[in-house]
């Protein structure tokens, strides 16, 4: 059934607008309710849900019976008059006037994503329309706040984004959670589970640089904190030390979560998100170092012993008490990479801080000051059983021009997952990649 329209068309976002004006509204069919000579079809459009008010004596009897009989996520136009209904979803109503049916999904084959209860592996099975619901809906849309935040910060404040390899031919962190890919000419090289090295280079050219894109880590970890592919934001900063990177860790998470507070409290609120637990994120954040906070564990009834590093209970367990982010400092050289620098009056501690969120969330950063010395690195790389050569160019960095600098790694997932209150990460991207995952 085809009707034109000379109506102009609009998003659901823009209703409000559009108060008693006629319009068309492109998009699917969320839901329906009957009663008798009068139905609710619930259009949705990827900008929210709008009630729909089909009454039989209105519209041709083609249109409403089209209407009355749909089916869940068909596709369609609808045309009529808008106007403010406070019980209606989203806050106004649209009575049909016209409906052009673009696509109507088949009875005997009908879409698969019912209101009644399902199994997580049926949903993430059928990911790629499980996105359409509210929730997950809800969820991608605080994560594109969250990204568009982070860039904005870092955009504002003098940094310049630099793109990083993701085909790398050395580790970052260790070679044991790195995929191996094979290269031309029987070459071997990684899955980049950090742009980190890169942003050093990137920095000494540019002074402040930071990087953003897709990571990835071969832990064979069924954790709800970790995914095999993540995104992540780098920012590296030269002629800066520790405090310098604590600051702008600090800085960024405020600005991102006051962000998601101004732009998506509709969003918080269909996700049932306690939005006071997020108000609560101020500065400055509550700081702590590493033999202190061993101290606290112990005392709570956690096993760990100096030198050990922390695990998922032991964050909870450290942010149980608190309203805001713990920064945890000097954790020992020896659960630490290679490139960081050493405190100058204890260098069995490195100084590197993880920034450990509240609720449970973990840690969100992990950053520090880097090593500038070449001797230093040199020493590292014999400890760590690293190639030389496969840092060269990384070696050249401190040959030429070295100075202190700093930086730090955040996951745009873990964060959102933070900011929706959501139990496992794998709901806080498209289409998540996990040990056991790789489809849709």
């Amino acid at each position: 059934m085809s009707v034109e329209t000379a109506a102009p068309r609009i998003t659901i976002a823009e209703a409000g607008k559009h108060v008693g004006e006629t319009v068309s509204i492109p998009g699917w069919l969320y839901n329906l309710r009957r009663s008798g000579k009068i139905c609710f079809p619930q259009l949705r459009d990827g900008t929210g849900v709008i009630q729909c008010v089909a009454v039989k004596s209105n519209l041709p009897e083609e249109t409403f019976e089209a209407l009355k009989n749909l089916t869940q996520e068909s596709s369609l136009i609808v045309t009529g008059k808008l106007r403010e209904e406070s019980r209606a979803p989203g806050g106004y109503e649209l009575d049909v006037e016209q409906a052009h049916i673009v696509q109507r999904v088949p009875e005997d084959d009908p879409y698969p994503i019912t209101p009644k209860e399902h199994g997580t592996d049926f949903l993430m099975d059928h990911r790629h329309l499980w996105i359409r619901s509210r929730r997950q809906h809800a969820i991608l849309r605080v994560r594109a706040e969250v990204i568009r935040a982070i860039r904005d910060y870092f955009d504002s404040n003098g940094f310049v984004l630099v793109d990083t390899p993701i085909f790398t031919p050395a580790a970052c962190e260790g070679t044991t959670t790195l995929f191996e890919v094979d290269y031309f000419e029987d070459q071997k090289v990684y899955l980049t589970q950090s742009g980190q090295l890169y942003n050093e280079a990137t920095a000494m050219a540019f002074g402040k640089t930071y990087c953003f894109g897709p990571t990835f880590r071969a832990e064979k970890s069924k954790t709800r904190r970790h995914l095999t592919e993540f995104w992540m934001v780098e920012p590296e900063m030269t002629y800066a030390d520790l405090d310098d990177v604590k600051k702008v860790a600090e800085e960024m998470i405020v600005f991102c979560v006051r962000r998601v507070l101004d732009n998506r409290r509709a969003e918080l609120k269909e996700l049932d998100r306690d939005v006071s637990k997020l108000e609560a994120i101020q500065a400055p954040f509550h700081r702590m170092s590493y033999d202190d906070a061993v101290v606290k564990l112990q005392a709570k009834g956690s096993e760990i012993q100096w030198g050990g590093d922390f695990g998922n209970a032991d964050e909870t367990l450290l942010t149980e008490d608190l309203d805001r982010p713990v920064m945890v400092d000097r954790f020992p050289t020896g659960i630490k990479a290679f490139y960081f620098e050493t405190d100058p009056n204890r260098p069995e501690v490195a100084l590197g801080v993880d920034v450990i969120a509240p609720e449970g969330y973990g840690e969100i950063i992990g950053g520090g000051q880097r090593a500038h010395s070449l001797d230093v690195l040199l020493k590292r790389l014999e400890e760590h059983n690293l190639p030389k050569e496969a840092f060269d160019w990384y070696l050249d960095l401190r040959k030429y021009g070295a100075v202190p600098h700093g930086g730090f790694g955040m996951g745009v997932e873990r964060f959102t997952a933070w900011m929706c209150g959501t139990e496992h990460i794998r709901e806080t991207i498209a289409f998540p990649r996990m040990l056991y995952r790789t489809r849709p």
